[in-house]
């Protein structure tokens, strides 16, 4: 699976942005999916993950409540819709696809090259 991950960007703090993985090569439906996130001078963290169906998601405590992931089967691209942004939100963002979405980050096959998400106080 290729990972290209999109849609990241300057924002001022309370504001919003969605980031986009576009997946291609095997069948994007037989994979869960999952963003992590690394500020500069942190460990890599979960964000946020969605089953191969998207019957089912999970969210860092972090981030729940003002992010939403999501997928379209027919553009094989996962979202991440990012609302009510705050500084510490600021991090490069990567999708990464599994066939077992979990927290873990070693439980990922396959990882996109991330997107840097800026905001600002």
């Amino acid at each position: 699976v290729q990972l290209q991950a999109s849609g990241g960007g300057l924002v001022q703090a309370g504001g919003s942005l969605r980031l986009s993985c576009a997946a291609s090569g095997r069948t994007f439906s037989d994979y869960g999916m999952g963003w992590f996130r690394q500020a500069p001078g942190k460990e890599r963290e979960f964000v946020a993950a969605i089953s191969d169906n998207g019957a089912r998601t999970d969210y860092a405590d972090s981030v729940k409540g003002r992010f939403t992931i999501s997928r379209d089967k027919s553009k094989n691209t996962v979202y991440l819709q990012m609302n009510s942004l705050k500084p510490e939100d600021t991090a490069v963002y990567y999708c990464a696809a599994s066939k077992l979405a979990s927290r873990a980050g070693t439980s990922y096959d396959y990882w996109g090259q991330g997107t840097l998400v800026t905001v600002s106080s």
